[in-house]
């Protein structure tokens, strides 16, 4: 797992729940990196497609957010990591001519589960099928970020709209184009005897309908 910033000392962000919820906790670095290092990591790979780049991803993700906590805004404190995340790597996957890609193991998805990550996320990691892991992978940068949000991660057309900064319009199109080269790559692949396939909204039968 990345190694995350541990000079924060006492530093803490006085909240990060929105300012109508009452009492507002202050939760020092340490509680920060607790809570949300694994979601930050889950998010990582699945974007960058490996371990070694996820790492890389989540390091700069909570570096960026030490370093902004003083500007702030309590507000949806996930959705503000979502956009750190999505942004750092749309921005390195830009410099990059190709990302590489490791299949989804189940090593590695172990490595995708840390305290507090539900029996049933780490169910979802786990399934993920291989075919799929690769085929988004395959996916250009802009159109794989916004499908992992939306069918990965649960958000919203709005939340992922305010995540990258495009128009809700915009996040349907890319969700759409995106889902369409998923079918394409995954149209010739009939499913494997004995394999369990992902149960979601990236699932082979769902994405041919």
């Amino acid at each position: 797992m990345a190694v995350i910033p541990r000079h924060a000392g006492s530093r803490a962000v006085g909240s990060v729940l929105p300012p109508q919820r009452a009492p507002t906790p202050v939760m020092s670095w340490e509680d920060i990196v607790r809570e949300h290092t694994a979601r930050v990591y889950r998010l990582s790979y699945r974007l960058t497609g490996n371990p070694h780049d996820a790492e890389d991803l989540t390091q700069e993700v909570f570096v960026r957010v030490f370093r902004s906590l003083d500007s702030y805004t309590p507000d949806n404190f996930e959705g503000w990591l979502h956009r750190i995340t999505t942004n750092l790597f749309l921005d390195k996957a830009r410099r990059r001519s190709r990302l590489r890609f490791d299949a989804l193991s189940s090593d590695a998805a172990e490595r995708l589960v840390g305290p507090g990550v539900p029996p049933d996320r780490h169910l979802v990691d786990r399934l993920f099928d291989d075919d799929v892991e690769q085929a988004l992978a395959d996916l250009p940068e802009d159109f794989r970020a916004a499908v992992v949000l939306c069918d990965v991660e649960g958000l919203s057309y709005e939340e992922i709209a305010d995540a990258l900064a495009i128009k809700t319009g915009t996040v349907r199109s890319r969700i759409h184009r995106g889902r369409r080269l998923l079918r394409k790559a995954l149209a010739h692949r009939a499913p494997s005897v004995g394999r369990t396939r992902f149960a979601g909204p990236l699932d082979v039968a769902g994405l041919r309908a």
